[in-house]
């Protein structure tokens, strides 16, 4: 009955929000409580969506303070010239925007971390999208594209919790996939140049010097009106090269991990803020400025927290992997690998990424073996296709909210408009590992 009531609730969920009928705030909130109470939990309902709440507390911090630390910098013109370098290569070329912001992206994304990977790539790239008059959908998009797919190296979420799970080590699960991996590569590029044409067609071809461009820095003139931005009370090359150090020093601190990214944050943001802005009055003529956009992120955050505390108070995550496995057939189970590669990531949408490698993923190593398979060719499958912390379209998922807040989608539009590509990218990355041995058919 609990798997059935999970799997109710994730369907009913994305109904409801992919048709707009419910906001995602409501949906995530809402859903699960009533799921609980149907269940017979409203005892224990509290509880559960405290600890719900406990477990997203550090990342909703961190996005607070993330937000507002990027958002200081865009102001005070630190992207600038990264936008106008991207401009000027790209030559107001929406195809040319498109495959750039795959190449940033999978860059960014070495450090194995999605939040600061998609806080660093929105930040920057979201104003150049504005000037062109971009869908933010084709950011949000192909940014959830290379992301998804540098997120199989070994320190990146799914592979490191395949390695944990399996007591298996990368030469085992990465290295055979490496070859999958570069073909995951290019086509992430093939399809930011294919999305990149399509929003070429829909727009038409921009020059630089269309109005807009970073050298009118229309958004950020002094102003008192909705929108307008401040300048830093203090301006000049020592204040630019200050943030460019504070900056580096951050992302170098995040890869180190000297401290919790919460932490980071929250010191550096207070650093930033009190460097550019000296005065009280403009240090919260900035908080309130930004206070939407940080409330409509942390709010998703926490709501996510009360989703996935729910689901799995009520243990209604793991009656859901329990009877996945159970339905498998005999016939099928031969062909395991290749199942799971295909099936990962749409259950990305069902799953939290824990539930899949701690909950279901053992069970599945064990039925490979069973057949005769080796459990590593299971974890290799997995990793190609459950990327849940790469592709961010999971609403189980913190890091799918940091995306679609800061790019200022909706999720429900997000998905669909992503969903086949990101699918896609799986499907070539298994025939390749298929075609490479990484496991058999």
């Amino acid at each position: 009955m609990l798997a059935a009531l999970g799997f109710t609730t994730i369907v009913l969920f994305l109904l409801l929000t992919m048709s707009k009928r419910v906001s995602v705030l409501i949906a995530l909130v809402l859903i699960p409580v009533l799921a609980a109470l149907a269940g017979g939990f409203g005892g224990e309902l509290g509880k559960m969506i405290l600890d719900g709440l406990t477990k997203v507390a550090p990342t909703g911090i961190m996005i607070a303070f993330a937000v507002l630390y990027f958002s200081l910098m865009i102001d005070a013109g630190f992207f600038d010239p990264l936008i106008r370098g991207i401009l000027r290569v790209a030559k107001g070329d929406p195809l040319r925007i498109a495959v750039g912001t795959a190449v940033l992206t999978m860059c960014v994304a070495l450090d194995g971390d999605g939040a600061s990977t998609f806080l660093i790539t929105i930040s920057a790239l979201l104003p150049v999208y504005r000037r062109l008059g971009m869908s933010p959908l084709v950011l949000s998009g192909v940014v959830c594209l290379g992301a998804g797919v540098m997120n199989l190296i070994p320190w990146g979420g799914p592979t490191a919790r395949a390695m944990a799970s399996l007591k298996l080590d990368s030469s085992q699960v990465f290295t055979p996939v490496l070859p999958a991996m570069a073909a995951g590569i290019a086509w992430v590029l093939v399809a930011s140049y294919l999305i990149g044409a399509r929003e070429r067609r829909r727009l038409g071809k921009l020059t630089p010097e269309a109005p807009g461009a970073p050298e009118e820095r229309e958004e950020r003139l002094v102003g008192d009106g909705p929108g307008a931005l401040r300048a830093p009370e203090r301006t000049g090359t020592a204040l630019n090269v200050f943030n460019l150090v504070l900056t580096l020093a951050l992302l170098v601190a995040l890869v180190l991990q000297v401290m919790p990214l919460p932490v980071l944050f929250v010191v550096g943001f207070a650093i930033a803020l009190l460097v550019n802005h000296p005065s009280w009055e403009r240090q919260q003529e900035l908080l309130e400025k930004h206070a939407k956009s940080v409330v409509l992120v942390t709010t998703m955050i926490f709501a996510a927290g009360v989703f996935t505390g729910v689901l799995t108070g009520t243990k209604m995550i793991t009656e859901m992997a329990a009877a996945f496995v159970q339905i498998i057939p005999d016939s099928l189970g031969g062909h395991l690998p290749v199942l799971v590669a295909i099936t990962g990531m749409p259950l990305s949408l069902v799953f939290t990424p824990d539930a899949y490698y701690f909950g279901i993923l053992p069970v599945l190593a064990e039925t490979t073996a069973g057949f005769g398979g080796a459990p590593a060719e299971v974890a290799r499958a997995a990793i190609l296709g459950q990327m849940t912390t790469g592709f961010p379209l999971s609403p189980l998922t913190a890091s799918t909210f940091i995306l679609v807040g800061m790019s200022g989608v909706q999720l429900g539009e997000h998905q669909r408009f992503i969903f086949g590509w990101a699918f896609a990218t799986t499907l070539v990355m298994t025939v390749v590992a298929l075609l490479t041995g990484a496991f058999s058919l």
